[in-house]
């Protein structure tokens, strides 16, 4: 099994998709969005941020892309609910340095939770995040893991989409 890479980063990238935390299975796996059930890799796909649908094996070449994947809270468990709203404040200087660290044009929250917990309010919007977050422009996305069932994999698309398309309109985007 390859060492899991906690981060794929690099300076300067168009949009970070940050997770709550890292599923065990990803770690154990050795790759990020490892699960048979997450979505990840072929909403990217569908929604125009790659060519084609990489495998969790090619993650590194998100960067490829113009994509990186980093997670707010950095200890991997077996579901997301075990961290607690402590966990993702506790956590939130240490990943706002890092994003300020590596400036990418946008942060892309997957979920709520940890963007909702880390600013200590009940709820954030869908889509754009007006105030952002360390200085980046910030969009919240919808849970691309299996369990999250509210969400069909069309519905999954439809949101990356829209965020594809903000991005392309930005100044100096892929």
């Amino acid at each position: 099994m390859p060492e899991f890479e906690p981060d794929i980063l690099t300076e300067g990238l168009d949009v970070v998709f940050c997770g709550l935390n890292y599923a065990a299975s990803a770690v154990k796996d050795g790759y990020h969005f490892s699960h048979r059930n997450n979505r990840f890799w072929p909403v990217l796909h569908l929604a125009g941020f790659t060519d084609c649908r990489l495998q969790p094996a090619d993650q590194r070449r998100l960067l490829d892309y113009g994509c990186g994947v980093t997670a707010v809270v950095q200890r991997p468990t077996s579901s997301a609910s075990e961290v607690s709203p402590v966990e993702f404040r506790t956590a939130r200087p240490q990943f706002e340095s890092k994003i300020r660290r590596y400036e990418p044009r946008m942060i892309a929250f997957l979920g709520k939770r940890a963007l909702a917990c880390m600013l200590g309010t009940p709820d954030v919007p869908w889509g754009r995040f007006a105030p952002g977050f360390a200085g980046t422009p910030a969009w919240v996305l919808p849970n691309p893991s299996g369990a999250n069932i509210g969400f069909s994999i069309e519905e999954l698309v439809a949101a990356y989409r829209e965020l594809r398309r903000e991005l392309s309109s930005m100044t100096g985007a892929r």
